[in-house]
């Protein structure tokens, strides 16, 4: 490749330096990435996520994202999850 020295300018995760190495495309899916080990969220956890939003953003002095923490039926989400993944929606 080429322009390979103008990926060598930016900064690189053991993953992109192994996938540089042995040829693109050669991780598997699900090795290496931070965001790979984060399960992806299902269409029904998502609309199960709007509708807590909806019930429990209007209620004053109260946390919203521990309210939802507590009734959401996924227990393996963080709460830094469900902020990114109320963002994203």
């Amino acid at each position: 490749n080429k322009k390979a020295f103008v990926e060598l300018l930016f900064w690189k995760s053991p993953a992109i330096v192994c996938e540089m190495t042995k040829g693109y495309s050669s991780l598997q899916e699900g090795e290496g990435t931070t965001r790979s080990r984060v399960p992806p969220w299902t269409p029904q956890e998502e609309q199960e996520l709007r509708e807590l939003y909806w019930k429990y953003k209007e209620v004053e002095g109260g946390d919203i994202l521990a309210a939802i923490l507590a009734h959401l039926p996924a227990p393996g989400r963080t709460r830094r999850q469900v902020v990114k993944q109320l963002v994203r929606m």
